[in-house]
């Protein structure tokens, strides 16, 4: 489930849509959670799918630490690719925001840590040398990005939190944990697929 203050929107011809937000969405908070909309396609399922339908899925879904496909079942699956995304996922089944984001601003997204399958060329952004996503990010960028999740969770439990009855009860539990200092945050490389296990 994506924040209730965004909405899907027409970005340019070489983007297509996008998720923008329409009212601040602070730093720090969560911006998706995974919840009984999504749609889980575990990889033999995927493997026994039409073309059409694995193109549609290698487009819209993101895998999970079990090579899992997840199709969001709301507008977050239009969240675009930023190497200095807006918002960035957690060990927790859930996205934090990284940095405020602005009415009217898109909620972004690097694939490098949705557990791409393939490299893929991106358009080069100020402030990022990077031009391609590449399966094995998490493994060269999660302490980076770690340090980014930990900055957010320094003012979580100020913020407005609407999304966070619908994490599952242990991952609230230990979100609230790590807001409130009490426990350590687990690393995002938590969410990395090692496809040498499956």
């Amino acid at each position: 489930m994506i924040h209730p203050d965004t909405e899907l929107r027409f970005i340019s011809p070489e983007i297509g849509f996008g998720v923008v937000a329409t009212k601040l969405i602070p730093k720090g908070t969560i911006t998706w959670v995974f919840d009984s909309l999504d749609q889980i396609i575990r990889p033999e399922g995927f493997e026994k799918l039409d073309p059409l339908q694995k193109t549609f899925l290698d487009k819209y879904c993101y895998r999970d630490p079990q090579g899992n496909y997840v199709l969001c079942g709301d507008h977050a699956r239009f969240v675009n690719h930023s190497f200095r995304s807006s918002c960035m996922s957690t060990a927790y089944d859930c996205e934090l925001a990284v940095r405020d984001i602005h009415p009217d601003e898109e909620l972004t997204d690097d694939y490098g840590y949705l557990n791409p399958t393939e490299p893929f060329d991106c358009v080069p952004e100020p402030g990022s040398n990077r031009t391609q996503v590449l399966p094995d990010d998490l493994l060269n960028f999660h302490r980076e990005w770690d340090a980014q999740l930990l900055e957010a969770f320094a003012d979580f439990n100020k913020l407005k939190q609407p999304l966070l009855h619908l994490l599952a009860p242990a991952h609230r539990a230990k979100i609230l944990a790590v807001a409130a200092g009490k426990a350590a945050m687990d690393s995002i490389l938590n969410c990395y697929c090692d496809t040498s296990k499956s």
